[in-house]
């Protein structure tokens, strides 16, 4: 059974399993929501929730019903053996592109300082 649609599970619960779900950090998800990491973290931890707006951004970048954000019915977090190898090779994608916006501006700043 799926432990976030179980009855004692919060909309923050939910939030974070979603979040997870697509391999994403507080700070990752926040910045694609144009938010604070802070406000994501409240949200996660229920002491506030999100706009319906806000919500339904949520449920898109993750993939989920954002019915299912609400009250568990609906379509969740996929935890399937394709899905872990999606969310895998997403991971390493998104390191990799660190490393090189990283180096872009080391470059970048060698080049104006040069």
């Amino acid at each position: 059974m799926d432990s976030y649609a179980d009855p004692v599970a919060t909309m923050g619960d939910r939030l974070t399993a979603a979040r997870e779900g697509v391999g994403l950090t507080v700070d990752q998800m926040a910045e694609q929501l144009g938010l604070r990491p802070e406000t994501l973290e409240g949200w996660e931890v229920d002491q506030a929730e999100p706009t319906p707006s806000i919500l339904g951004r949520i449920a898109a970048i993750a993939g989920v019903s954002p019915v299912w954000l609400l009250t568990a019915e609906g379509a969740g977090p996929q935890d399937t053996a394709a899905g872990q190898a999606l969310r895998s090779e997403l991971r390493e994608l998104r390191q990799l592109l660190a490393e090189a916006c990283a180096r872009i501006e080391r470059m970048e700043e060698a080049l104006g300082h040069g």
